[in-house]
């Protein structure tokens, strides 16, 4: 069957009519041989384009790939798609799922994927497991990923592998330069894609700029019985997690629900009844049964999704949120509500991103329920009150003799408020910038890994490939010099460890065999992951939980309540470390901490400048720095989470509670997730059981409060597995 004739009966089975742009993509999709940028705002049918590309893959018989950033949402497609292929008279094992540790169909036309597994499979030494030559399309859906900081690298060189007849879709949210990231794929790497933009919001967006109430009068107002008026639900951004539950615990005691509301909250929460019987949970419910939610990084998965739940039936008409929301979990709202425009530390806060704004914005409007999306701006507490004193004090005649009223004005003008000089504070001006400036751009936001540079020196051998593979990347001159800067630096690291040995002419370059253990390490810097691994091969296990903890970062806020106990030396330190950093010439001096937490900024008063002997973890971040030519991406956070919770012998709740982290018990669960991780990384080098026992207390801790969620944290990590050279 030909194109346009799939074309055709693709669109005839359509139960109702298309957008333009969908019309326009379908029409470049059916026709053109490299494939098709779409860009357009969330909710505007990108998903049907996706299908019609399956829909030809089943019917010509030739793979396709459909890559999304998320399992969850690598499962939901893999469900529907099987559906659908039903539905149009194929079966449902033309659909497979490949996530890492789940694999179904795997060898399917359509294959459902995780976007590193084709990342993976493309840098494969087994052609088999592409199968490049039957392979007829890719499918990458929420394709803006691209910009992600840490994983945007898996999505352009996943395009930039991709062989040349393969014909990729790209469907991607409002990006402010799809037509130079276009010219930049034609340009260097030979691949022409059609652009299709829709800048048309099925669901148009009023801006409300809120000067004259306080947030906590002004949200109750937006509650209305009838809805037309009605301004719910609606989320309310803060910035920092603290915030929201400060701001919901000023709202739980409004008048926000009526008590038929509150019976049917009480009836929803019942499966949840056991979730929300320790931690936090008893709080978040009283919370909930009032008609407020939170949801932010601290916040328990299970307790997440109760707040999802009643949020999406329309029964709690507020979810208190930090910025992380807009950007992953889709949970739509008629409203969004902005605390504030500002974000940072105290006293060096700094206008949000347009990105972080926008992609804010576009959370207003639900195309199933709301024909206007609204985004409410709330003025700074300091500014309502001088804007109400002023209506007050305007309403006084100036000219009036009126012993009373002269009075009244003398007692006005004595309490004017006024902007505190320790404050910061957001304008109408700046709310109208942020809207003006339009999403974010995609851009090459990061160097390549080790990974990937393993793989191009294993390929040639040679520097001139890889700078050349840099030179091509997506982005502007600057950047590249930088990237380039950075190639000599990690060249020069791996060098001075013995990873590899570069020719006389400095451009050819012979890998070590030892250097493919490298890519085992995805949770931290792998040459200090190695070099790491092989020291503690001289520690005792509380040296080794003590080194995985500290590897890995938490906000400070979390930091200065797990400290390191007054553990006695271990004999990496006594036997191994101190005697390096005599031999070595190196100090004593304390090491700054390396953590940085704009969103929980602040000072509790402890001075981390107080002498005092650097620890076992910063000894070996001193000590591994001292054989590089140059400095790398090491972190050190000295701290004792996994071994507090191994002490209350894996009961959660327990330890939480004593580090008064109750409120950040997401952020302690995805910690020990990440120590399960990296232990599991080590022990691929090594067969000591210490690490085996670290990977089975920590997980068996975190089974117990969100056994769901541990799987699936560790499915996905799984997913992101090494990245084999050819």
């Amino acid at each position: 069957m030909q194109r346009d004739e799939l074309l055709n009966r693709f669109i005839d089975a359509l139960p109702h009519a298309l957008y333009s742009y969908q019309e326009e993509a379908l029409l470049a999709w059916f026709e053109s041989d490299a494939g098709v940028m779409v860009c357009a705002p969330t909710g505007m049918g990108k998903t049907l384009l996706a299908e019609a590309a399956v829909f030809e893959a089943l019917h010509s018989r030739q793979r396709l790939y459909y890559t999304t950033p998320l399992i969850a949402l690598t499962d939901q497609k893999y469900r529907e798609l099987g559906a659908l292929a039903e539905k149009w008279g194929f079966s449902r094992q033309d659909v497979g799922l490949i996530t890492g540790n789940r694999r179904e169909n795997p060898d399917a036309l359509v294959r459902v994927v995780v976007a590193e597994i084709l990342l993976n499979h493309l840098l494969s030494p087994d052609p088999a497991l592409l199968d490049a030559a039957n392979l007829h399309a890719v499918v990458m859906d929420e394709f803006h990923n691209f910009n992600d900081f840490d994983r945007g690298v898996v999505w352009e060189l996943s395009l930039v592998l991709l062989p040349r007849h393969v014909r990729v879709l790209l469907l991607s949210a409002t990006v402010g330069n799809p037509y130079d990231f276009a010219d930049w794929l034609a340009k260097e790497h030979g691949r022409k894609l059609v652009v299709v933009i829709s800048t048309e919001r099925r669901v148009p967006l009023e801006f409300c700029w809120v000067e004259d109430r306080l947030l906590t009068e002004y949200l109750p107002a937006m509650v209305a019985g009838n809805d037309a008026d009605n301004r719910t639900p609606a989320l309310v951004f803060c910035f920092n997690r603290d915030e929201c539950w400060e701001v919901a615990e000023r709202l739980k005691g409004l008048p926000l629900i009526n008590a038929a509301t509150r019976t049917q909250i009480e009836t929803e929460l019942a499966p949840f009844k056991a979730d929300l019987s320790d931690g936090v949970g008893p709080k978040l419910q009283q919370m909930l049964i009032r008609g407020v939610g939170v949801h932010h990084a601290g916040v328990l998965p299970t307790h997440k999704h109760a707040v999802e739940t009643l949020f999406n039936k329309k029964l709690v008409p507020f979810v208190v949120c930090t910025e992380t929301l807009a950007a992953g979990v889709n949970l739509p709202a008629r409203s969004v509500v902005l605390s504030t425009l500002l974000k940072g530390k105290h006293g060096d806060k700094k206008l949000i991103p347009s990105a972080t704004a926008h992609q804010i914005f576009g959370r207003a409007g639900r195309p199933q329920f709301d024909t206007q999306g609204y985004v409410h701006v709330v003025a700074h507490e300091d500014d309502v009150k001088i804007h109400k004193w002023k209506k007050r004090y305007d309403q006084i005649d100036p000219n009036s003799k009126d012993p009373g009223i002269m009075r009244m004005r003398k007692e006005l003008e004595r309490k004017r408020p006024t902007r505190r000089k320790t404050e910061q504070y957001w304008s109408e001006g700046q709310l109208k910038s942020l809207i003006q400036a339009g999403p974010a751009k995609l851009f090459s936001r990061s160097m390549i890994p080790y990974s990937m540079l393993i793989f191009l020196l294993t390929k040639t051998g040679e520097l001139r490939s890889v700078r050349e593979f840099l030179v091509k990347r997506f982005a502007g001159a600057e950047r590249i010099e930088s990237f380039q800067k950075q190639l000599e630096v990690m060249v020069g690291n791996l060098a001075a460890l013995g990873y590899l040995t570069r020719s006389e002419d400095g451009e050819h370059v012979t890998l070590a065999d030892s250097i493919h253990k490298l890519l085992q390490f995805r949770s931290v810097d792998p040459l200090f992951g190695a070099y790491v691994a092989e020291q503690l091969a001289y520690s005792n296990f509380d040296e080794k939980v003590l080194a995985l903890d500290s590897m890995l970062e938490m906000p400070p806020v979390i930091e200065r309540k797990v400290r390191v106990p007054d553990l006695p030396p271990g004999p990496l330190q006594t036997q191994v470390l101190e005697p390096l950093m005599i031999q070595l010439g190196l100090t004593l001096a304390p090491l700054e901490s390396d953590a940085q937490d704009e969103e929980d900024g602040w000072d509790d008063g402890f001075d981390e400048d107080q002498p005092r002997p650097p620890s076992m973890p910063e000894m070996l971040k001193q000590v591994f720095e001292a054989r590089l030519p140059a400095p790398e991406n090491v972190f050190i956070q000295p701290k004792w989470v996994t071994g507090g919770a191994i002490e209350f012998d894996g009961e959660f709740f327990k330890f939480v509670r004593s580090r008064d982290l109750v409120k950040q018990e997401g952020i302690v669960l995805r910690h020990l997730l990440r120590v399960v991780i990296l232990a599991g990384e080590i022990l691929t080098q090594s067969n000591d059981p210490d690490y085996a026992r670290i990977v089975e207390l920590a997980t068996k801790t975190c089974r117990r409060v969100e056994p769901q969620y541990t799987e699936r944290f560790l499915a996905e990590a799984a997913a992101v597995k090494k990245l084999e050279p050819v």
